[in-house]
């Protein structure tokens, strides 16, 4: 079994993926090194418009090559909704399929769907 050290998770991450529709989903993921997280999921057109946002937020955490999530509160369009703690579908576990300081890619234990978040770079120095 691979390990991955938790550290490399924080920060910032984001992917991008366009459905044979056009519509473009993105999710900007920002894990934090107390073990909190936010995912912000927005679905738009190919014109841009945003069709659909959404704010995720819980805990994290990483062992050996399997990282989980526990949703806490989700906000839909400004609304709050706090999780059902007791629902399963607020649980989540993947395993780890790579981890670097550019690339996280992940698959979902159940569905086998797979995930490939890019860092999101902070600052940019020009030359």
């Amino acid at each position: 079994m691979q390990s991955y050290h938790r550290t490399l998770l924080f920060g910032k991450w984001y992917r991008s993926d366009q459905d044979e529709d056009g519509y473009v989903f993105t999710e900007f993921a920002e894990i934090s090194a107390d073990g909190r997280y936010e995912f912000t999921f927005i679905e738009h057109d190919d014109s841009g418009t945003i069709l659909e946002q959404s704010i995720e937020s819980g805990d994290w955490g990483l062992v050996g090559d399997i990282h989980f999530t526990i949703s806490k509160s989700e906000f839909i369009h400004d609304v709050h909704y706090a999780a059902d703690l007791e629902h399963d579908e607020n649980y989540h576990a993947y395993r780890v399929l790579r981890l670097d300081s550019q690339i996280f890619e992940y698959q979902h234990i159940l569905t086998n769907e797979v995930f490939i978040l890019r860092r999101v770079i902070d600052n940019i120095a020009l030359s």
